[in-house]
């Protein structure tokens, strides 16, 4: 009862072709050529150069998205908060009407 039941692989129905035999091919080697030689080395990746203007757009842009962050996050606090003296309150008011008989 307790032991995997391991399900079998059906069996394929309806017309199976035979396997295609393949036959090794013999590799013959040409004449190897060089590649020419470049004098100057391949261009890289240009260095990230920061401004003072644009290190103060960056500044001032991770400034304002910790700022609209935290301030959607406060506000889900809030209205977490809000809801839980809510539903305190609708508690109180019910079990003063059950009790005042």
């Amino acid at each position: 009862m307790f032991r995997p039941k391991i399900p079998t692989m059906p069996q394929p129905t309806g017309l199976v072709t035979p396997h295609a035999v393949i036959e090794p091919t013999t590799i013959t080697s040409a004449a190897q050529t060089l590649p020419p030689a470049s004098a100057a080395p391949a261009p890289s990746r240009p260095a990230v150069q920061l401004t003072p203007g644009s290190a103060l757009a960056l500044v001032g842009g991770g400034t304002a998205v910790a700022l609209v962050v935290g301030a959607v996050l406060v506000s889900m606090l809030l209205a977490v908060a809000v809801t839980a003296a809510s539903v305190a309150v609708c508690a109180v008011v019910i079990r003063s009407l059950l009790t005042r008989r």
